[in-house]
């Protein structure tokens, strides 16, 4: 069985022509690697290119045990795009998972913060320790433009120019685009900068990272995470909060400010509309005020 090559073959071609970061093709590979564990714990004699779909589904019954519906479609998705690239290299004529249909998860929606629980979650924060301050200009860079946390974590000093009034960050598909800056944020990342950032000595790689740690090196997406959840149940703010909240509670606030939906798609570098669409959660209520209030003849009642 050739698995192992099949798999480090996709990832270049994850990378090389698709252009996907290294945690999207962690992610990709990560469940092709279950199904590879269920074929060697089971001892199921297929290999990529002879697997039918019959294996892939007494597959999918075996974690349907144990993961949640939504899991278990991601799952669906990523052997479906894994084998789609050995139907492009020739590897093979079908997709086993063509047949295979993604069990209905419904749309669960993030929990969003208003801008006085972002407040109140600052507010928790102990700003006579140094990471005090990077940890509240952590909060209002993300909730203040909208950051996904990789591209947060990769932010660069040369990617800030703020007498232009913008930031540079590097989203999905290695893109580069630039996110118009608050005075606010402005403000915070500077007093980071040149009170706390400009004491800490940096390890070379990480010389232009503007979020480090006490030791001098990046920070990591786990380290985001943790660090949201601490001041979450410190503030006693009874949702799941994680930096995906602050930059979901960015795009609703914007929303509500009757900002134009592809402006909102431009500053949160979605490709389509309709992934903007699901993460401002347009409900029935606001497009039905919307429409109230733009509507061409409204202005006849």
């Amino acid at each position: 069985m050739d698995w192992e090559q099949k798999i480090v073959d996709y990832c270049e071609y994850l990378q090389l022509e698709r252009g996907l970061s290294s945690n999207s093709i962690d992610s990709y590979t990560r469940d092709v690697n279950k199904l590879v564990n269920y074929i060697k714990e089971f001892e199921v004699n297929e290999n990529p290119n002879s697997i039918q779909k019959e294996s892939i589904q007494l597959f999918i019954y075996e974690i349907a045990k144990i993961v949640s519906p939504k899991t278990q479609a991601r799952i669906i998705s990523g052997l479906r795009s894994f084998f789609d690239y050995l139907v492009f290299e020739n590897y093979r004529e079908d997709n086993p998972l063509d047949l295979i249909e993604s069990p209905k998860t419904g749309r669960t929606l993030p929990d969003t913060l208003t801008d006085g629980e972002i407040d109140l979650l600052i507010s928790t924060i102990d700003l006579s320790h140094p990471q005090g301050e990077r940890n509240r200009t952590i909060i209002e860079t993300i909730y203040g433009c909208g950051l996904r946390v990789s591209e947060l974590i990769n932010l660069k000093l040369s990617d800030l120019f703020f007498e232009e009034g913008y930031i540079r960050v590097l989203g999905k598909g290695n893109k580069y685009r630039l996110i118009p800056i608050h005075e606010v944020t402005i403000k915070y990342l500077n007093l980071y900068i040149h009170s706390i950032r400009n004491k800490i000595t940096p390890n070379k790689e990480d010389s232009d990272i503007v979020f480090l740690n006490r030791r001098g090196k990046k920070l990591t997406r786990q380290m985001i995470f943790t660090i949201l959840k601490e001041l979450a149940l410190k503030a006693k703010l009874n949702k799941k909060i994680s930096p995906h909240t602050l930059r979901h509670s960015f795009a609703t606030f914007l929303l509500k400010q009757d900002v134009n939906l592809r402006v909102i798609q431009q500053l949160l570098g979605h490709e389509s509309i309709t992934t903007t669409e699901i993460y401002v959660h347009l409900d029935n209520e606001y497009l039905q005020e919307v429409v109230e209030k733009f509507h061409p003849r409204s202005r006849k009642l």
